[in-house]
């Protein structure tokens, strides 16, 4: 997994693009990008979306964003598209790992409703959207084996906060979000969740994004979210290692396997320990992921 799209569940013309677009994941989206006088359009529209490419083999992931939990609006939301077999949901405004294992229950009833297997569909997060949530970061860890991913958004918090707005004049982002970013990175990991890194809203800026998406990399995330068809490409090539480091990963497991006895080896020079085969397994585990290396 290194890139997802939002695509809005009330179009099917969307849809039918985003398929193309190279993601790893689909986010069909029933919230903040479906009008409440569309919501019930966009649940049928996502639930014929889903029956038709259910057994589809080319085809990205396929998630749906539902509702909060705290609105009348999820239960429709789940019972319109779980018959169809979505590969997870993703839960908006979510507060805590509470929450998590509220929604892991109503999947399970789906699930025995619609005849899957129980356990089959994933969970993801938008987990600091709220002032509150931020302070409960470290609470997803072992709530959920249905947890795959969590992510942060910096545009529902800075309007729950209050704020001016999320960035400086530089276009980078002011400390509290910088923080719940952080805290989100350190809760994923934690959580052995994927930590997905937030979207880029100018879309027309491909450099912006692909500097953005190198930081997030930097830093620990493994995926990045896209609100644009022409963001996939970028975030897929920032996020997929390169012949460098997998041959420089390759080398690292190498070394260590021929000294199974010792903690620290020495490669090109550099003395290297634990972490070092930690992160170097991660990389080869990405390049698996997309397609570079067999198992």
């Amino acid at each position: 997994m290194r890139s997802l799209l939002f695509v809005p569940g009330d179009s099917r013309k969307k849809l039918d693009k985003a398929l193309t677009s190279g993601a790893d994941i689909l986010l069909i989206d029933l919230e903040d990008s479906v009008a409440a006088a569309n919501k019930q359009q966009g649940r049928s529209t996502t639930a014929d979306f889903l029956a038709e490419h259910r057994d589809a083999e080319q085809r990205p992931l396929l998630y749906v964003r539902v509702n909060a939990l705290d609105t009348a609006l999820i239960d429709d939301d789940l019972s319109a598209v779980m018959p169809h077999g979505p590969a997870g949901i993703m839960l908006p405004k979510c507060q805590s790992g509470d929450d998590v294992e509220a929604l892991h229950a109503r999947l399970s009833v789906q699930e025995a409703y619609a005849g899957l297997r129980d356990g089959e569909t994933g969970i993801m997060v938008v987990a600091t959207e709220t002032a509150g949530s931020v302070f409960n970061l470290g609470t997803y860890k072992d709530r959920s084996l249905r947890l795959k991913g969590m992510t942060w958004g910096g545009e529902d918090l800075s309007a729950d906060i209050g704020a001016e707005t999320n960035r400086d004049t530089n276009g980078h982002y002011t400390d509290p979000y910088r923080l719940a970013r952080s805290l989100c990175l350190l809760g994923a990991v934690n959580a052995e969740a994927a930590p997905i890194d937030s979207v880029y809203t100018n879309f027309r800026d491909l450099d912006g994004l692909k500097a953005e998406a190198e930081a997030a990399r930097r830093d620990g995330f493994t995926a990045k979210m896209a609100i644009h068809p022409a963001q996939v490409p970028v975030i897929n090539d920032v996020f997929t290692p390169d012949d460098a480091a997998i041959t420089h990963a390759e080398a690292v497991v190498a070394a260590f396997a021929a000294s199974e006895q010792t903690g620290v080896v020495g490669l090109d020079g550099e003395m290297l320990d634990r972490p070092h085969l930690l992160r170097a397994r991660r990389v080869l585990e990405r390049a698996r992921a997309a397609g570079m290396l067999n198992d």
